[in-house]
């Protein structure tokens, strides 16, 4: 079993990357605020399960909910909607191949709103790679392309949201000292209550004429995609370290490429491959001497 964390490690980037595919079924039967909604409502049930084995819940928590209602909106709910709703007008690898800019956009959340986070030609060199990558997926100067730059736009602020997350958690959270189990389960359950608010009822029984829909729902997204993928991501933390784990987010990007491209048949081109390649360089750049920072940080529902 001395592989076992390899494996586990390897299981994680591609749940992730597999998540964009599901999304993309599950917009065939309902719309994106339906997604989101439903994707943690069978997502929280596995974390739930692991916080109380763990007994990571405290009552004295309630004190700070005002930072768990904030990493709902950030970590859970604007950036689960975004990337359902940019996911539905792209191709399933494209969202994928965007979702790389996660760890550049909280490098800049980070030298913006941190005092301690330092700032030097090499990192700065990072970001203007990693965006560049960015950009040659969109190529809003190519009229001849299908990149809907709406959709590429969610994926720039579920990103955006995702990455200031980390940041807010890094500042108020961290200094707590509370288990990530228990800020996991805290943001993912008010997320749930956010989410309730905006996903209509209306039109959501079209899942049960769609099979397909039904099951990346409850198993793709729900299940693996975010209850068994948040076990996934502590294991590797207890087995190889946070250093290790937060290394997963470079798989997601190339595991919806190839599940796109081959799999499902979406055209994917050299420039895109080249531009996938230019975000994780971007983001590798940015790991050089920033390695643990966000260590303690939960990841995102």
């Amino acid at each position: 079993m001395r592989h076992l964390p390899t494996i586990v490690f390897l299981g994680l980037g591609f749940v992730w990357g597999s998540n964009f595919i599901f999304m993309k079924w599950a917009a065939q039967a309902i719309d994106s605020g339906q997604i989101a909604f439903l994707r943690v409502l069978f997502g929280v049930v596995p974390v739930l399960v692991y916080a109380a084995l763990t007994r990571a819940i405290k009552l004295r928590h309630i004190k700070h909910l005002h930072h768990f209602i904030v990493m709902s909106l950030l970590a859970t709910a604007i950036y689960l909607y975004a990337f359902a709703a940019g996911t539905s007008l792209l191709d399933s690898g494209i969202a994928g191949a965007l979702s790389g800019a996660i760890p550049l956009f909280s490098f800049v959340a980070a030298a913006v709103f941190l005092k301690d986070e330092s700032i030097n030609p090499v990192r700065v060199f990072g970001v203007v790679l990693g965006f560049a990558g960015v950009v040659l997926v969109a190529r809003p100067w190519d009229t001849s392309t299908a990149i809907d730059l709406v959709g590429v736009g969610y994926m720039m602020a579920g990103s955006l949201s995702v990455g200031v997350s980390f940041v807010y958690a890094k500042k108020f959270l961290v200094p707590l000292k509370i288990a990530p189990a228990a800020l996991t389960t805290y943001q993912m359950v008010l997320g749930l209550g956010f989410l309730a608010l905006v996903a209509s009822s209306e039109g959501m029984a079209a899942l049960g004429q769609d099979p397909r829909a039904l099951w990346s729902l409850i198993l793709g997204l729900g299940l693996l995609g975010t209850g068994v993928a948040y076990i996934f991501y502590y294991y590797i933390v207890d087995h190889l370290g946070a250093i290790t784990a937060s290394s997963a987010t470079y798989i997601p990007p190339v595991v919806a490429l190839a599940i796109g491209a081959l799999l499902v048949g979406e055209p994917i081109g050299l420039l895109d491959v080249l531009a996938v390649g230019m975000i994780i360089a971007g983001v590798s750049v940015l790991r050089i001497g920033q390695m643990g920072r966000f260590a303690k940080v939960p990841p995102p529902a």
